[in-house]
């Protein structure tokens, strides 16, 4: 395309005469008005027309800006009025009510008021958090309100130009198909979006919305050791009062808070990513870990479902990876007795389900997401490898990544009083059921067809070993496996208990690849697990640089 062709300059017009927010009409008028002569111009028009952003078991997420496939008050308006008629549909009537929830991304708080107003316009009571606080807030008060649906405006640890619609049902859980297709059938339906009822008379919770929920997270942490020396990150992000309150709470010390990063800044000044597992987004805490002399670094991602943790060992501070953390939770977990159904997602370690097992305990696989492990029935504790976890279901159904921090630090104190530490309860573990090292291939594209491209030279052509090691069979998770529900992605398990997932990003335009090599440890060999993880770190490597040249990456 040279210049904008009449037809999508007509679209962009109509669009902005039904756009009703001031600024973003002027932005859009502004490209209309040079897109017909300018290419660049024209090009970022038609992406912005491209299509609409798609509301899926995620919500919506998408890059700021004027146009159908941007977030925007016209996108949200239509897509609060399509959610409000679903839960009409279902049977919910005046006086039932929806909480909505927003971080401090730029026009978080503008979008919940939208979507509050407009449910209000349909006769549903809205009520909105009272001020940007973590979605594990919002997802609490959803129970304990007795709401028929909740809203998080929030893009999570997206990059600062996007922004971000969650939504929960009555069961606190997020939506699953095909909740998510009949309410995105509801909002293709919604006309012009100045017909869409919206009024005021929607309430503004007070702080006891946030009192409710550091009580009932604080109330996870047992009686025991306090003596733990803490560095905390909220990353730019909300986390901040309410992990460093809950803290207080639960009998800690206040943790030493990394300044620059203390107060929530849209612009997440600090990082190239706002994602805790991203390269650099945990420097500034590690270094003021080893400046304070901490025992332990927790952090959050800007809306604080998420929990990342780093420890001190010989060559400085490491991150844990989600799975380390995840097995240190669930270790604890089935140690101190809690019973129920323990769950991970395909794409997380195994190592869970052989804890699980050697307690006792059932283990179920889910596909990616708290979507559904937050489904699981008889659910104790559930996590997924991208540093979320569910430590409390029977409060929160979802990730949430204070009241996880919280049973870290429990832990942390309970094994430095033993004079051990997290990484020496790790090592324990592998001592006693082999190490499971995984690790993960991410490549962020700029183009999605590469995507597609990707999973269809490895459908077409799969590897016949990975790192050495034979690929005993191949799972492609679209036709369904295990009983698990169809979705885009393949399984590759290798000789000696290995396993490759590859898989498309259900929220970024990335590939996800992701590792996982057992081995075995011996017992009374001191220096068993160190030559187990050279060992894996090799396997992995090996893996890593096989599957890349198979897929193309």
């Amino acid at each position: 395309m040279t210049t904008a062709p009449t037809d999508l300059l007509d679209r962009a017009r109509a669009w902005a005469d039904d756009d009703p927010d001031e600024g973003t009409r002027a932005e859009l008028l502004a490209l209309v008005e040079v897109a017909g002569t300018d290419p660049v111009a024209a090009a970022e028009l038609a992406d912005r027309f491209d299509g609409t952003l798609e509301f899926g078991t995620a919500g919506l997420r998408g890059a700021l800006g004027a146009g159908p496939n941007r977030m925007n008050r016209a996108v949200v308006i239509r897509a609060a009025a399509g959610l409000a008629a679903y839960l009409l549909d279902q049977g919910a009537g005046p006086g039932d009510t929806v909480v909505v929830g927003y971080d401090a991304r730029y026009g978080s708080e503008t979008f919940a008021a939208d979507t509050a107003a407009v449910m209000t316009g349909a006769g549903l009571r809205a009520v909105v958090l009272p001020e940007p606080l973590p979605t594990p807030v919002l997802a609490h008060a959803i129970r304990r309100l007795g709401c028929v649906a909740g809203v998080m405006v929030t893009a999570s640890h997206n990059p600062p130009q996007d922004n971000g619609y969650k939504v929960y049902l009555g069961d606190g859980s997020q939506i699953v198909p095909p909740a998510d297709a009949e309410i995105s059938a509801r909002i293709d339906a919604v006309g012009r979006v100045a017909d869409v009822a919206r009024a005021d008379g929607w309430e503004r919770l007070g702080p006891e919305v946030l009192t409710d929920y550091l009580d009932d997270v604080a109330g996870l942490v047992g009686d025991g050791p306090r003596d733990l020396v803490t560095v905390y990150t909220p990353l730019h992000g909300v986390g901040g009062g309410t992990v460093v309150e809950a803290m207080r709470r639960a009998g800690f010390a206040a943790p030493h808070v990394a300044e620059a990063q203390a107060e929530p800044d849209p612009d997440f000044p600090t990082v190239a990513f706002p994602n805790p597992e991203e390269p650099g987004a945990m420097d500034l805490a590690m270094a003021l870990a080893a400046e304070v002399g901490a025992d332990v670094v927790v952090a959050n991602d800007p809306d604080a479902d998420r929990c990342a943790v780093a420890v001190p060992g010989p060559h400085g501070w490491r991150m844990l990876r989600g799975d380390e953390v995840g097995a240190l939770l669930g270790d604890f977990l089935l140690r101190t007795g809690a019973q129920g159904v323990y769950a991970s997602s395909i794409v997380s370690s195994s190592l869970l389900g052989v804890l699980a097992a050697a307690h006792g305990h059932p283990h179920e696989e889910t596909l990616t997401g708290f979507k559904w492990i937050g489904r699981v029935e008889g659910l104790v504790y559930g996590y997924e490898e991208a540093l979320g976890y569910c430590v409390a279901p029977h409060l929160v159904k979802d990730k949430d990544g204070v009241s996880a921090l919280l049973r870290v630090v429990e832990l942390a104190a309970l094994l430095k009083a033993e004079g051990r530490t997290l990484a020496d309860r790790l090592d324990e573990i592998a001592r006693g059921h082999g190490l499971y090292a995984t690790d993960q291939l991410s490549v962020r594209v700029t183009d999605l067809a590469l995507i597609a491209e990707v999973m269809d030279r490895l459908r077409s052509r799969p590897p016949a070993s990975l790192g050495g090691l034979a690929v005993e069979q191949v799972d492609d998770l679209a036709e369904g496996d295990g009983g698990l529900p169809p979705t885009d992605g393949l399984r590759f398990r290798l000789a000696e208990g290995a396993r490759v997932i590859v898989r498309p990003s259900g929220t970024e335009p990335k590939v996800k690849c992701y590792l996982e090599v057992v081995v075995p440890v011996e017992a009374d060999d001191e220096g068993g697990v160190d030559a187990a993880r050279i060992s894996a770190a090799g396997r992995l490597d090996a893996i890593r640089a096989d599957l890349s040249a198979a897929a193309g990456l």
